[in-house]
């Protein structure tokens, strides 16, 4: 196959770029020339693929700070909307001269379908996140309607009626799209437009102080237990300077390496974060915050494989508790082993990539 251009198009969030990373390294070792763009911030992330940063300014909040994140989901998509706004003029004029052959973008990447429509060019979104199912719209309306009176908790997948929805045309459902995610995170995967959706499965590839302090005081000085605790690079106030023996933190780790010497992961349950869990058959107890982090929790749940804490209830009793109860549980064992299973059916990036091409004019 000759050399293409495939330009892709994500935003400034470490949950939209970690998924596709994989996919971008496999079309490079294809032989395609891939642009990618992206804040500057993720540059270097990007270029470790072998593909070519394409760097635009953005105006959403740093992805470390999620106090900037407070608000409902409408609130969230009003910023990607004027994000994609002021990105659309840089990226016409990033591209002016080198127009792609294929535009492969994130659903929070608006600008990328105003730019396939103009340039009148196959573009393919490739989704992180859950996608809608035939009748999702009427599913959450009743899901909505079933609420008890004052229920503030987000409904688990009251995100997904913004998604794709609404007047813009850039922000219409997608002509095509891999979701890169297992069907495992997927609500009514037999509901899902198979002409328009394929599931790929995963393609491999947080400042909170007072949570943290809950974590270490569920978890401190137990002798059973070591935690490895990431705190993400803004947590303020700082933690304890004295952790407990059994207790390291650190800004970062490298996450898949740390699972696969897990008993239990404590997640937000973010879906690339809860595939590297289901991949490694390590039980989670969440703890979502926002957006596809409740459905997700809803899923894991009622797979067996996780317990779910709301956030205004994790308290060091509740969250050890929590631990506890998963891992005391019998039928654990049959769970993991029917999710690895399933795991082990789906393609991941070799399919992903033989798609994508197949995309190609």
């Amino acid at each position: 196959m000759k050399q293409s251009h495939i330009a892709m198009f994500s935003v400034g969030a470490h949950g939209h770029v970690n998924p596709s990373l994989d996919v971008i390294r496999a079309l490079v070792a294809r032989g395609h020339r891939v642009t990618y763009a992206i804040p500057p911030s993720f540059a270097a992330t990007v270029a470790a693929t072998g593909a070519e940063p394409r760097t635009y300014t953005t105006t959403l909040p740093a992805p470390d700070d999620p106090d900037a994140w407070d608000g409902q989901l409408l609130d969230h998509l009003r910023l990607f909307l004027a994000d994609a706004g002021r990105a659309l003029p840089q990226l016409l004029a990033a591209y002016r001269d080198d127009r792609p052959d294929l535009i492969l973008y994130d659903p929070m990447a608006y600008a990328a379908r105003a730019l396939a429509d103009r340039w009148r060019i196959p573009a393919v979104q490739l989704s992180p996140h859950a996608v809608p199912w035939n009748g999702y719209e009427e599913d959450i309306a009743a899901e909505l309607a079933a609420r008890p009176p004052g229920d503030t908790t987000p409904p688990a997948h009251a995100w997904l009626a913004q998604t794709g929805l609404g007047p813009s045309r850039a922000a219409r459902r997608p002509d095509r799209c891999l979701a890169l995610i297992s069907t495992l995170l997927q609500p009514h995967p037999d509901r899902v437009d198979p002409t328009v959706y394929t599931f790929t499965g995963p393609c491999w590839n947080t400042h909170a102080p007072d949570f943290y302090r809950a974590c270490i005081a569920a978890f401190g000085d137990h002798p059973d237990w070591h935690v490895v605790l990431h705190t993400g690079r803004n947590t303020t106030p700082p933690l304890p300077d004295a952790l407990p023996a059994n207790i390291e933190a650190h800004p970062w780790v490298p996450q898949r390496s740390v699972l696969d010497h897990a008993d239990a992961f404590l997640t937000h349950a973010g879906a690339s974060s809860a595939h590297e869990a289901l991949a490694r058959g390590v039980p989670m107890v969440t703890v979502p915050q926002a957006a596809d982090q409740f459905g997700n929790a809803a899923l894991l749940t009622n797979l067996g494989i996780a317990r779910h804490v709301p956030k205004a209830s994790a308290t060091p009793e509740t969250l050890r508790n929590a631990v506890l109860t998963l891992l005391n549980d019998p039928a654990l064992p049959h769970h993991t082993t029917r999710i690895l299973n399933h795991l082990s059916t789906e393609p991941g990036t070799p399919q992903a990539t033989t798609l994508i091409e197949s995309e190609l004019p």
